[in-house]
């Protein structure tokens, strides 16, 4: 890498949704990005959408469920383009989920993806960054863990668990000169937002989220939480008692 190059940011969940509009938006502000998913077709077209950008766009297929899979890819990242300056990890999944439907093995594959797909990342970026007080890595939960919600028992489970995670590594990589921030948005119409059968209020698009988020990365602050209006009111949320709470989450109920 020369140092006219910038340093390369690495996308996880880059093949659809909000991390594939984050890897175009960065890739139109000169940026060299890694972008990660399983889909080597969907990565394929990720990068010749991205053909004729001020930056450019690197497929590197892995599943972030292999505890095997991110250290590898982030040497290979690091041996061809240099020391990576910046992660989002954003692969994510959502099965909806009640009390009827309620199995185990469905919570234990979005934990795999959500919360340990993100851990892996974590495990693998960390050390490296730590070493050289500098780097930056975000995280993408949602306002969904704030509180347990109806039909999300596994989502909101695995995305609380993500959150909570960065709030305790939060402090130490500060110490240490690392940013490490939590992404939480709302409804975003992305393949994940259009398995659910139920009204989604204030909904943005992919692109938009992408906005949020490249304004959030640019600042120090911990969370970068959007739309504003409904993170908010699911902060309102996740301070009421639990009568009230409950009292709310019922309406929410489908027959």
């Amino acid at each position: 890498m020369t140092t006219s190059q910038p340093s390369p940011v690495w996308i996880t969940g880059a093949s659809s949704g909000i991390g594939r509009a984050l890897a175009l938006a960065l890739a139109r502000q000169g940026r060299l990005v890694v972008g990660s998913a399983r889909s080597h077709l969907d990565l394929a077209t990720l990068v010749e959408a991205a053909r004729g950008l001020p930056g450019r766009i690197i497929a590197l297929p892995l599943d972030v469920t292999d505890p095997g899979a991110m250290a590898p890819a982030l040497a290979k990242i690091e041996a061809e383009h240099g020391p990576l300056g910046q992660a989002v990890l954003n692969a994510g999944s959502h099965i909806p989920m009640g009390a009827a439907d309620f199995r185990a093995d469905k919570l234990r594959k979005l934990i795999a993806v959500n919360l340990m797909g993100a851990a892996h990342g974590l495990e693998a970026i960390l050390p490296g960054m730590l070493a050289r007080g500098a780097g930056r890595i975000a995280v993408v939960a949602s306002v969904a863990g704030y509180r347990g919600l109806p039909s999300a028992a596994a989502y909101s489970a695995s995305k609380a668990a993500a959150i909570a995670m960065c709030e305790a590594l939060r402090p130490e990589c500060a110490a240490k000169g690392v940013t490490l921030q939590l992404i939480n948005p709302g409804f975003v119409a992305t393949p994940l937002t259009a398995k659910n059968d139920f009204a989604m209020p204030m909904m943005i698009s992919a692109e938009a989220a992408a906005d949020a988020i490249l304004a959030g990365l640019a600042s120090d602050r911990f969370e970068i939480a959007f739309p504003r209006r409904f993170a908010l009111a699911m902060k309102v949320l996740r301070l009421l008692p639990y009568p009230l709470f409950f009292a709310v989450t019922k309406k929410l109920l489908r027959d």
